[in-house]
């Protein structure tokens, strides 16, 4: 008997995945055993990238996720609303569901999660982080027998297109980033990218599977890259760095006992990472997540992070897991009620304790416009000491609009102690502007 797949969104990944699902030929066998059985669309009268007989097309998207026979609800519509009712619709309605949308899930994952592990449903959602790199299921199978400590990743590709143009070319980020938008690249829109909000909703997930708890979205500090500038591209460059704006999730304190919950760094931010770091090469396009653990030590996923073919393939994998899943289940027993494979159904209920970003411990970079006269570097290192942070190199680089341009790179220090040092040095008289504050790994 077939399972019956119900496709909601018929866009670039959505064409995508029914392409897969309607040429099984020299793919995975249990393909052979799967109906696109409807496909939800907001227009029947739009031109298609895939042809599809049209009696399978329906614009009341309601009437799938109800459907009885309906198996496998896959949702590649995107956005917020009606994604997530339309989710919990089918969930209530006991449908599988696969999705590709990071926001729904980052957003809403505790109240998606806990109604489908009522419901007894698998929720998975491999296409909503790195596009085509198998990520998800990697940490919720092969790497959890080990204990995280860090998962970083590089995870919007158009950030990274942008950073890596603005290290090739020495440009500035608003000129690239009218040229990617140009070549379509980045978003007419390109806040979520740029902004770094895209990047928190994939740190979000992935901190929840290597981590074992959710993640309140709210609590993951985010600062996008449009402050960094082309003399910061090159001022890293001379110190041994390259700027990307990296994604993070680390253990920052371990439990005393199993019942304790761990607290944890979760943020995004631009960050200097050293040449020789296995994340530095990663560009254009591209994404890559390191994840450092015990025993394995440290893992890199490398990939394509979005476009039609890489997502439909993760889509496409998710539901073949599912099936599986489903199919072990029949074959087992018909009549008794199904049990969740636990290595594919989510299992964690508590929330997941973040630290506040004041008490995080980080190297620094700042470039700081002053004016040229004697004494200055002194002040400021005088101040830096005062508050307990400790310069690795401070150097006059030149002249900028007529003012010195110092850059100051500093050992480990807390972040709170520092942010304390530049408020002062902000009131100095001799301080024209502070343009630039990055983070370094």
């Amino acid at each position: 008997m077939a399972f019956k797949v119900g496709l909601l969104g018929l866009g670039n990944v959505g064409a995508g995945t029914a392409q897969i699902l309607l040429d099984p030929a020299e793919r995975h066998p249990l393909l052979r055993e799967l109906e696109i059985y409807r496909v939800g669309v907001r227009s029947l009268d739009k031109p298609r990238a895939v042809e599809i007989p049209p009696d399978w097309f329906t614009t009341d998207l309601e009437a799938i996720v109800t459907d009885p026979q309906v198996d496998v609800v896959v949702e590649v519509i995107g956005g917020l609303e009606p994604a997530r009712s339309l989710i919990l619709k089918a969930i209530g309605h006991g449908k599988h569901i696969v999705t590709a949308n990071k926001a729904v899930i980052a957003r809403y994952g505790d109240e998606i999660f806990t109604a489908a592990n009522e419901s007894g449903v698998y929720v998975l959602v491999e296409a909503a982080v790195g596009g085509g790199i198998p990520v998800i299921q990697p940490l919720k199978q092969a790497l959890s027998v080990n204990r995280i400590h860090a998962v970083t990743g590089i995870v919007n590709g158009t950030t990274n297109y942008i950073l890596t143009r603005m290290q090739r070319e020495r440009g500035d980020f608003d000129d690239i980033l009218a040229d990617a938008q140009r070549l379509g690249y980045a978003e007419a829109d390109p806040t979520a990218d740029v902004d770094g909000l895209d990047a928190a909703d994939k740190i979000a997930i992935l901190a929840s599977l290597a981590f074992g708890g959710r993640i309140k979205l709210s609590e993951v500090y985010c600062e996008g890259i449009c402050q960094v500038s082309a003399a910061d591209i090159a001022y890293a460059e001379r110190l041994g760095f390259v700027i990307k704006l990296l994604a993070l999730a680390k253990r920052d304190t371990c439990p005393v006992s199993k019942e304790q919950l761990d607290q944890l760094q979760v943020r995004v931010h631009p960050t200097l990472l050293p040449n020789n770091h296995p994340l530095a090469s990663v560009n254009d396009v591209y994404n890559a997540i390191l994840v450092e653990g015990d025993p394995i030590g440290q893992v890199m996923f490398f990939g394509p992070g979005a476009g039609e073919g890489p997502t439909a393939s993760a889509v496409v994998s998710d539901i073949l897991n599912i099936v599986a899943a489903l199919k072990t289940h029949r074959a087992a027993d018909k009549n008794s009620p199904a049990a969740l494979n636990p290595l594919l159904a989510c299992t964690h209920q508590h929330y997941c304790e973040i630290s506040p970003m004041s008490e995080l411990i980080s190297r620094f970079y700042v470039r700081v416009l002053a004016q040229d006269q004697s004494g200055v570097i002194g002040k400021l290192g005088t101040c830096f000491g005062w508050h307990d942070v400790s310069i690795e190199s401070v150097v006059q680089i030149g002249m900028c609009d007529q003012m010195a341009e110092i850059v100051v790179v500093t050992h480990e220090v807390q972040e709170g102690n520092f942010q304390r040092a530049l408020t002062e040095i902000r009131s100095f008289k001799e301080i024209d502007s502070i343009p630039s504050l990055l983070r370094v790994l």
